[in-house]
């Protein structure tokens, strides 16, 4: 509804409104007596009555007329009554006539002015939930937002650590530019293109740069917004979504989360899956069906491939799968890089060194993890981010903020020093064990305490060895508990639940028991919704059950045996380093390593830390210093500069001099 329709609608509203008014207002009435059936009988019986006029209605006689003192008066009578006969027995002069009509228009009026209002709250109303303005009647048509490449600032530039899949975008963006180079050899476009991979690798960050890089238009949108509350709207914002392309090929569509409207048809029971089934088939279509759409290269990206519709993943409609995966220690650095290319770091910082001590981060967590240390060393007052804020913000990402104003007894600090202790102690004795990068007591998130293990390099595959290793130091903690405090607690709760995870996966799906040999058991299935595999099928006899569950106890005993063994053997070393953690809260890995070769004790890591933050406090003073004095400085040159101003500006004439006041 645009402007004009709904200026008429208003006026014509307000006109319908006026003539209502001057409908009930049109009468003028005097001061009128109003009576009752008996009150009027008694009036004329008395003689009150000096004339009468009598309207015929179709069930009541309305009376009116004027009595003997000249006051006016109403009544209202039922026309079975003997008011006719009365009034000519006491010879009351009176006249009749039958009530007329109302005029057409006021029952027309009447009639359809209760319609009226309803038909305008329920415009009011579609208004209001579909924004306002024209969209009133446009649930069908799409919400993608068209795009080219002055409105985006992201290029390739300025997407690292996937080069492999910045490669094949970039030449979906040469076959736009150029689509005569691969005419001529006879290559086709390729009609469409996913972007899979886990949360926060950069699937939509790609997107946007090849929307910066191709120079064409770049129509957006998200899987969710074709799906509406009417049936329908999803199919018709697909062809309506291709139209708009179509009109402007060649052109990019991308669809976010396709997973939101591409799952696999036939998931779930009843029926509130067919409209996202409606709007998938229409998107088949619209991709490869009797219709070719030339010039359109579909994209899209989601977190979940595997649950996607098979007859969406065919060739001919995405030819391409790209795989956006987390980075490797080069990727890391390269994309550091990309977010510390801003900020300014000191000349200390090494962005290989937090590459490496950042195995399994995706793009978003390092883009994370820069913008933390920033924040940490503004909060110190650092001029510049130094290797220990990032070093700090890898910690705030993994486990989360440091929790110092918590307060715990000395009975728990000490058990929650022991637990790390033993953790680290097992690990450090371990050969295929992740090393020590940090141990603390200080509460993180909903750790109470932790030791953070990093790997020395990334690892596509986990050899046996380094899973049973990874269970002796899990169960460390819970193995120092028993030796030194002769008692156990809930804080091993999460380090038994990745135990149990990691020897029944070793058991029922790597196959690495030496009693069940290299099987798998169980039928495995990831699907987030009801589908492909309604119930998962136990493929095993109550047999083999039975000897999962006793090979899963021997393997969790020998390595539970084991850690007991090491901390037995090293139990100075367990006392050392929890006094350690009970007097410094934290200990970082180069102070570990010296405890545990012997090479240093808790007194001189003080006094070093003691130095340190000494050298640190007076940095941090003299940038202080440096920058009030710099401040002071500029504020001196602007104020130098406005007097020089203004006196160039008397000299030339443009402003009167100051002229001081002279008193007597």
């Amino acid at each position: 509804m645009d402007r004009a329709l709904k200026n008429i609608a208003i006026y014509v509203l307000i006109v319908l409104l006026a003539l209502f008014a001057i409908r009930m207002t049109s009468e003028p009435r005097q001061e009128i007596t109003e009576m009752n059936y008996p009150q009027l009988v008694s009036n004329i019986e008395q003689g009150q009555i000096s004339e009468a006029h009598l309207l015929i209605g179709e069930q009541v006689y309305t009376v009116t007329g004027t009595l003997r003192n000249g006051d006016n008066f109403e009544a209202i009578v039922p026309k079975e009554s003997a008011l006719v006969a009365k009034l000519h027995d006491k010879k009351v002069p009176f006249e009749s006539e039958q009530e007329p009509p109302p005029p057409w228009w006021m029952t027309l009026l009447t009639t359809m002015f209760p319609i009226l209002i309803l038909i305008a709250f329920l415009l009011f109303i579609m208004n209001q939930t579909q924004g306002g303005g024209n969209r009133v009647m446009q649930f069908g048509k799409t919400k993608a937002k068209m795009l080219t490449g002055e409105d985006v600032d992201i290029t390739f530039d300025d997407v690292a650590g996937v080069e492999e899949a910045k490669e094949e975008m970039a030449e979906v963006v040469e076959f736009l530019k150029s689509p005569q180079k691969f005419i001529k050899i006879g290559a086709k476009i390729p009609k469409g293109v996913l972007l899979f991979g886990s949360p926060g690798t950069g699937k939509t960050l790609m997107a946007k740069a090849v929307a910066g890089e191709a120079g064409v238009p770049f129509f957006s949108i998200s899987g969710s917004d074709f799906v509406e509350m009417f049936v329908g709207v999803g199919a018709s914002r697909v062809r309506d979504l291709f139209e708009q392309a179509k009109k402007n090929a060649p052109c990019i569509v991308y669809i976010d989360e396709i997973d939101a409207v591409g799952r696999q048809r036939g998931a779930g029971y009843g029926g509130g899956h067919d409209e996202r089934e409606q709007t998938l088939n229409q998107l088949l279509v619209e991709m490869d069906g009797f219709e070719t759409n030339e010039g359109i290269i579909v994209m899209a990206s989601t977190n979940r491939p595997d649950i996607l519709d098979k007859a969406l993943l065919r060739p001919g409609r995405f030819d391409r799968h790209i795989l956006i995966d987390n980075p490797d220690v080069k990727g890391r650095e390269a994309i550091l890089k990309v977010h510390a290319r801003e900020k300014p770091l000191a000349d200390e910082v090494s962005l290989s060194i937090v590459a490496k001590r950042t195995p399994g981060f995706t793009g978003a967590d390092l883009a994370n993890m820069v913008n933390e240390a920033a924040l940490l060393a503004a909060r110190r007052g650092k001029p510049k981010i130094g290797q220990t804020e990032l070093e700090e913000s890898i910690e705030r990402v993994i486990a989360g903020p440091e929790k110092k104003t918590r307060v715990i007894s000395e009975k728990e600090k000490r058990l929650v020093a022991y637990h790390e202790a033993g953790h680290a102690i097992v690990s450090y004795f371990l050969p295929y064990s992740d090393k020590v990068h940090k141990i603390s007591i200080i509460p993180r998130g909903r750790a109470g305490g932790y030791t953070l293990l990093l790997p020395e390099e990334d690892r596509n595959y986990i050899t046996k060895s380094h899973l049973l290793d990874e269970i002796c130091t899990l169960l460390g903690g819970r193995v120092a508990e028993a030796l030194v405090l002769n008692d156990i607690s809930t804080g091993a709760q999460n380090d038994l639940e990745r135990t149990t995870g990691i020897v029944r996966k070793m058991i029922t799906e790597y196959g690495m028991s030496d009693e069940l040999g290299p099987l798998t058991f169980g039928q495995k299935s990831d699907e987030v919704f009801l589908g492909r595999d309604i119930a998962q099928n136990k493929n095993y006899s109550d047999a083999i059950a039975y000897a999962i569950d006793k090979e899963a106890s021997n393997i969790v005993d020998n390595c539970y045996n084991k850690a007991e063994q090491i901390l037995k053997d090293s139990m100075d070393k367990l006392h050392q380093v929890a006094e350690g953690l009970m007097e410094l809260e934290t200990v970082e890995a180069d102070e570990f390593d010296a405890i545990m070769k012997g090479e240093t004790d808790i007194k001189e890591i003080i006094t070093k830390r003691q130095e340190r933050q000494e050298a640190q406090e007076a940095e941090i003073k003299r940038y202080q210093e440096e920058e009030e004095r710099r401040l002071k400085e500029e504020e001196e040159a602007r104020q130098r500069e406005l007097e020089e101003q203004r006196r160039k500006e008397e000299e030339e004439g443009n402003i009167e001099p100051n002229k001081k006041d002279n008193k007597d």
